[in-house]
């Protein structure tokens, strides 16, 4: 998820104060470091660890950090560290399925001036931009945007416009993009391959900053969305030519206590064909909210059968984060 060891980009790939229009230092130090520590029972101990760490952009006065919320989701503790040495624990505030987006504040001052939030609006393929990780300018990266498209992960999370960035920097997650005018743009998400979409370039996936602000109100009130949590089948999907196949399951989760296997080709929702995976989790949450029944159609060795999974709330599943 995250290498923080002694490394650094070329110089040439680094940002150069001479080349921005914003002060670079001050900047740069407004992302950094989180280290989080989840119990070994937590549900996703098992695929994301036990200990994570990755990057967060401060973006309020009082120390309020922006990361991807995978990096905090279930953690016990959090440890943030700024680029000038100051270390202090965090609490996990807020984690949106939706977007991805976690928040995190810290129990104590940072003294970094906070990121001002831009639009992915401002941004197009071959837009110049800055992919920054905790560290500085060894740790930041001159990259460009590649492409802007939707993205459906096989967590049950689909966007309908990420950003796709190249090259690739190896601090992905949490990671800070930023536009020419260093206003942030994005958080990092992924490390993928197709960052181009029609051929193979290595870049980061980047979820746009624009999500946030819907949303913001209610995850620093209640660390959740106000709308009603989506229907959740623990159900991890794979498409393969048009067609969405069954790849994991969710221990004790709905698609797991349905029947469902490993294998299983998923042929109808509601007596509606699945033609790929972002529309196949669409319809699941265009049906109703979780707790609602969802009928697939599933075929296992050439035939078929009709499962009826009684959706759930992913955040059920989770530890929640405890008050220091």
């Amino acid at each position: 998820m995250a290498n923080t060891g002694n490394w650094a980009f070329p110089e040439a790939l680094q940002p150069n104060a001479d080349e921005t229009a914003f002060d670079l230092d001050t900047v740069l130090d407004a992302v950094v470091l989180l280290r989080t520590e989840v119990p070994p029972d937590a549900f996703t101990a098992p695929i994301l660890g036990t200990v994570r760490a990755g990057n967060g952009a401060v973006i309020r006065d009082d120390g309020l950090i922006l990361t991807i919320g995978y990096l905090i989701t279930e953690a016990e503790a959090i440890w943030i560290t700024t680029n000038r040495g100051a270390v202090m624990q965090g609490h996990a505030l807020a984690y949106d399925q939706g977007s991805g987006f976690g928040l995190v504040l810290p129990l104590g001052r940072l003294g970094v001036k906070p990121l001002v939030r831009g639009s992915a609006a401002s941004v197009g393929p071959e837009s110049p931009v800055l992919v920054v990780g905790h560290g500085g300018r060894a740790h930041s990266l001159k990259a460009r945007v590649v492409s802007k498209r939707e993205f459906a992960g096989y967590w049950e999370y689909v966007l309908d416009e990420a950003i796709f960035t190249a090259p690739a920097h190896p601090q992905w997650g949490g990671a800070a993009l930023l536009g020419e005018d260093g206003r942030l743009l994005g958080v990092g998400s992924l490390l993928v391959q197709e960052a181009a979409g029609d051929k193979t370039v290595d870049g980061n996936m980047f979820v746009p900053i624009d999500l946030l602000e819907p949303i913001l109100a209610d995850l620093l009130a209640s660390g959740r969305c106000a709308r009603p949590a989506r229907a959740w089948l623990g159900l991890y999907a794979a498409e393969m030519e048009g067609r969405v196949v069954v790849g994991g399951l969710a221990p004790g989760g709905p698609a797991e206590r349905a029947g469902a296997q490993l294998g299983d080709l998923i042929l109808e929702i509601a007596g509606e064909r699945v033609t790929g995976l972002a529309a196949f989790f669409r319809k699941v949450w265009n049906l109703g909210p979780a707790g609602t029944e969802i009928p697939l159609t599933l075929s296992r060795r050439g035939a078929s059968h009709v499962a009826r999974l009684r959706s759930a709330d992913r955040n059920d599943f989770l530890k929640k984060p405890r008050l220091h």
